[in-house]
This record gives structure tokens, C-alpha cells and sequence, in this order.
């Protein structure tokens, strides 16, 4: 099949807006086609699918600062954006994923400008050992994106002030702060901006996919389409906060491929109400766990019970991730 390409730029820095086009994109791109998506957000924090804002952001401080707090749909942790930081999405058929190929633009764009760029880890880019680049994926029933974060010049005190990174992610890391593992690249090449980020992801895009057939840029004032709508969704509060009930029980693991919380709102010895968080770069995991625990008896055995109930409804790998959570659960002293 032969594709063809688009590359598309925001002039908007506006999250809520963003969010919603990148959306409407995931649900546009047609089988023969692999776009290119490169956007920027001012004075934000964005939260993954299925993260509890309280937990993850200090959002009193941050809206008090003229802030925004945003989430994605898209799994993985919270990111803080501001015009030091640059956006790319790569949207496409799922039949076209290929992982391998997307970091490899990023890595040779950078290259260009002297940043000596590696993957590592579950969604990292590094440059000098240090994290610039967060990446995380969302997976529509036949459309896919995997977008990321590139600190070019990122105000870093506004970083770790709003970001509430929790002592059991510090301790898996074995670091004491968010500003000791990550950097910006403006540290490694002074000489960088974000315009000549985007000039040559664009160009490495386009070395490795094709010359694109247009670069279109948009705005909140020249786009039509479910975008308009979708606006208002992320802008909501029922959306980015939703309702947080006080719970009574809250258990909470750090695993290899991601940590995982569970909140319990309890009635006598069972539970009434549950909610589960997670950084897991999938969201089909906490898509599973929601409500499985309504209705169980406070008891190991049944919550057990209702984890192994869920495996075989996804693919191998969520499988792999239900039977550590089972088995976690299975050593807790309940």
C-alpha cells in the first residue's frame, strides 16, 4: 500500500484545543495515510487518561499561577508543558505502528542538531543519560497515535513545583528529584530553538515516510470539524477532574511497567464504591479494572478473584500485568 503523507502545525497553545485536534486527526487519518502532528502548550499540566489529578498535581498552585490542568487519552504519567516545550504526534492505521520507525525520526531530526539522542526504558528519550522526552500511545479501534514531549528549553522550577511525583516513583527511580533525571536541550546546544525542532522533525518525517503532500497549519479559528466540540469535553471540569469521592482504603504498588492505585469507598466490610489510577502506558489495563471491585467484600481471596476474572479479555501482555497485580494482592495483609 502506498502512503501518503501529511504534517500538520498548531499555532493555537491552547491544551484543551490541542488534545481535541490531535483527537479529531486519530479519527480522520484515512488506511493509506501517516500524519505528522507538532504542537505546543503554554503554562500546563497534562495528566494521563486514568491518573488522579489530586495525586499527581499540585492544582491549587498551578491554576492560582494562570495554569491549566488537561488530560489526555493517552495512558503514562503527568507531563508539564509550557513554549520551551515542543509536541509531536504520529497518527496512523494501527496496521502501520511501528515504533522503531517514529523514535527514529525524532533521533535523527535531533541529530541534525547535534543532540545525540536514545530510547530507553518504557517511554523515554534520553540525551547524556538524562530524560528529555516522555512518549505515550492511545489505540482506537483501528486508528493509532504516539506522541511525546521534547524540552527544548522548559522553565524547570515550574516542572518540579507543580509535578506531586509520589515517594514510591522516586524510590523505584533511586533519585531525589524530577530535576536530576531529566534535561533540556537548549543545556547540550545553546544554539537550539523550538522553530528549528520543528524544521527538522519535519524533514526527518518526511526522509522516512515521504515527502508530505501538504503542511497545513491550523487554529482555533480555522478548524472545522469535531475539534469544535471536543474543545469544550477537555476544557470540562467533569472531563480533566471528574468527581473524587474521599475513600476509605487505598492500596498502591509500583511495578516494572507502571504503578498502580486502588481506592476503595467501603460500607461495613464492602466495597460500595471503587476507583483504580495508573501511569501504565496502556489504558486498556485500568479500562478493565474499573468496577471489577463494586460489590466484593474487603477480602484478599475476593479481590483476587475478581483480577483473575478479567484475564483472557485483552492481549498477553495485560495479561501479564493482571497476574503481578494478583498476585500483589494476594500477599496483602487484608
Amino acid at each position: 500500500m502506498a502512503i501518503s503523507t501529511k504534517i500538520f502545525f498548531s499555532e493555537s497553545n491552547n491544551p484543551w484545543f490541542n488534545l481535541a485536534y490531535e483527537e479529531q486527526l486519530v479519527q480522520e487519518v484515512a488506511p493509506d495515510e501517516i500524519y505528522l502532528y507538532l504542537w505546543q502548550n503554554q503554562h500546563t499540566v497534562v495528566i494521563g487518561k486514568h491518573q488522579n489529578p489530586w495525586r499527581e498535581v499540585l492544582l491549587s498552585e498551578l491554576e492560582a499561577e494562570g495554569g491549566k490542568l488537561a488530560r489526555r487519552l493517552s495512558g503514562g504519567g503527568a507531563v508539564y508543558h509550557d513554549l520551551g516545550n515542543l509536541n509531536f504526534t504520529f497518527v496512523m492505521n494501527r496496521d502501520h505502528e511501528d515504533l522503531h520507525r517514529q523514535l527514529k525520526v525524532i533521533v535523527d531530526g535531533l541529530k541534525v542538531l547535534g543532540i545525540e539522542a536514545s530510547f530507553s526504558g518504557r517511554n523515554d528519550i534520553l540525551a547524556e543519560g538524562r530524560k528529555f522526552s516522555g512518549n505515550a500511545f492511545y489505540y482506537g479501534r483501528e486508528n493509532y497515535y504516539h506522541h511525546g514531549t521534547i524540552l527544548v528549553d522548559v522553565d524547570m522550577t515550574k516542572l518540579g513545583r507543580y509535578l506531586n511525583v509520589s515517594m514510591k516513583k522516586l524510590n523505584a527511580k533511586g533519585v531525589q528529584s524530577v530535576k536530576s533525571r531529566v534535561i533540556n536541550l537548549k543545556e547540550i546546544n545553546s544554539e537550539i530553538t523550538i522553530d528549528k525542532v520543528k524544521a527538522a522533525l519535519a524533514a526527518a518525517f518526511e526522509a522516512e515516510y515521504g515527502t508530505a503532500s501538504e503542511h497545513v497549519y491550523i487554529s482555533e479559528r480555522t478548524v472545522s470539524g469535531s475539534a469544535q466540540k471536543r474543545h469544550e469535553h477537555y476544557a470540562s471540569w467533569e472531563w480533566r477532574i471528574g468527581r473524587t469521592p474521599e475513600f476509605d482504603v487505598t492500596l498502591e504498588e509500583k511495578f516494572e511497567w507502571g504503578e498502580v492505585v486502588f481506592n476503595f469507598k467501603l460500607r461495613g466490610a464492602v466495597i460500595e464504591e471503587s476507583a483504580v489510577y495508573s501511569d501504565a502506558m496502556t489504558t486498556d489495563l485500568v479500562d478493565l479494572l474499573q468496577g471489577i471491585f463494586d460489590g466484593k467484600r474487603m477480602m484478599r481471596e475476593e479481590l483476587v478473584d475478581a483480577v483473575k476474572a478479567v484475564k483472557g479479555k485483552s492481549d498477553a501482555s495485560i495479561d501479564a500485568m493482571l497476574d503481578d497485580i494478583a498476585n500483589w494482592l494476594d500477599e496483602q495483609p487484608i
